[in-house]
């Protein structure tokens, strides 16, 4: 060990050390491991948030949306999806259409998204019909030809509705007769219930085949949006590009990243703002550091005055309380990764603080850790640590022998 090393370590470890000193000491170990506990396991939840919303939406939405420009929808929209299936990056294209509509049973109405869909499709690409809580995604009609619905699990709650009851849907598009535009009410049969885990789709979207949706919106062979699902979703853009050169004028395309980009942008200005702010406790334990040092200078001058007068060099006495202030921040540093990551995790895995689903589209505060965060973290700790021993290693390294010596 170097001399600068040992002189530091000694200091650190001495027995002689008075009792303020060595409070003092322990607070600034205390104080940097609570400020990298706090950005562990803050930047692990800001996270934990966007990962679990992306992995959720993308679940239950299409990566590109292929639309008209014009609102009267795809017409030959067959040899359309056939062309564009061959898109180098393109997992699927399934076709659907949009409505709002209101659905009413056992005396009470919710409104809700209907979404046409080929069935076959949507079952491969869409992972909220893969999760059927109840029933089947068997959009075949009853034996009295009514047709076929599934709804989210809330949705079913909310109507008081089970597997085999039936339920009314009626649309805002109906037929016009001499007293107006009158909505036409279709009858369906609940199928299946489904839990996607994102609290939008379960309390307020229902599926139906495509050519339900069209008979109920008054439309012929048409659909309103072209859903392109891709092998890697972050790859959207570029195959955006792509497809509407493919589909020629116009059409409009639209990324899943495009759709929910004020959210992205919010949790990302959230993760921003939550680092610089939870960062100053790293500052005020640093400052604890350079009360440590400057105690330690005034504590140790006669022995530092020593060291200079036998020949140890000014950068020498420099180093030794640099060292020390590191030898601080390194440990706590270590303390709090440990104890930041064991508590992430331990949230994480047993989900230790709900959330109401209605608010957070999730019901528990997700966590995920990240390498790259612990390498940045325990880069600030450490630099904010030897940043505050530099007045006190300047001010070690200043001391005139002569004059502390005379008094001694």
């Amino acid at each position: 060990m170097k001399f600068e090393g040992w002189v530091a370590l000694r200091y650190l470890r001495s027995p002689f050390k008075p009792a303020l000193l060595r409070l003092v000491t322990w607070l600034s170990i205390v104080g940097v491991a609570a400020g990298v506990i706090a950005l562990v396991v803050s930047l692990s939840m800001d996270s934990g948030f966007r990962r679990a919303l992306s992995s959720r939406l993308l679940e239950v939405t299409a990566h590109v949306n292929l639309k008209p420009k014009g609102e009267e929808g795809i017409r030959d929209w067959r040899p359309l999806v056939a062309r564009l299936e061959k898109t180098p990056g393109v997992k699927s294209i399934a076709p659907a259409i949009y409505n709002t509509v209101l659905i009413s049973a056992n005396g009470q109405a919710q409104g809700a998204v209907l979404k046409g869909v080929d069935p076959k499709l949507e079952i491969a690409s869409d992972q909220a019909l893969q999760r059927i809580e109840s029933g089947a995604a068997n959009f075949a009609p009853d034996g009295n030809g009514i047709p076929a619905i599934l709804i989210g699990h809330i949705l079913a709650e909310s109507l008081r509705l089970r597997v085999g009851q039936y339920l009314t849907v009626t649309s805002p598009q109906g037929t016009l007769t001499p007293f107006g535009l009158v909505p036409q009410p279709r009858r369906f049969r609940v199928v299946g219930i489904f839990n996607s885990g994102f609290y939008d789709y379960d309390a307020n979207w229902a599926f139906v085949t495509l050519g339900s949706a069209q008979n109920l919106a008054g439309i012929g062979d048409l659909v309103s949006v072209l859903e392109v699902r891709l092998f890697d979703p972050d790859q959207a853009p570029e195959v955006a590009q792509t497809l509407l050169r493919e589909a020629g004028p116009g059409y409009n395309a639209t990324t899943w990243m495009e759709q929910n980009r004020a959210l992205f942008r919010a949790l990302s200005l959230e993760k921003l703002v939550t680092a610089i702010f939870i960062g100053l406790i790293t500052f005020v334990a640093g400052l604890n550091i350079l009360v440590a040092l400057a105690l330690t200078v005034v504590d140790r001058a006669g022995d530092i005055a020593v060291l200079i007068a036998m020949g140890a060099r000014r950068r020498q006495v420099r180093r030794v309380f640099i060292l020390q202030g590191l030898a601080v921040g390194a440990v706590g540093t270590a303390i709090g990764l440990a104890i930041g990551y064991t508590v992430a995790w331990a949230a994480n895995t047993w989900r230790l603080i709900p959330l109401n689903p209605e608010i957070y589209s999730i019901s528990y505060v997700p966590f995920h850790t990240s390498a790259l965060d612990a390498v940045w973290i325990a880069a600030l700790a450490l630099a904010v640590s030897v940043a505050a021993t530099v007045y006190p290693a300047w001010s070690a390294a200043r001391l005139q022998p002569v004059e502390i010596l005379r008094y001694e």
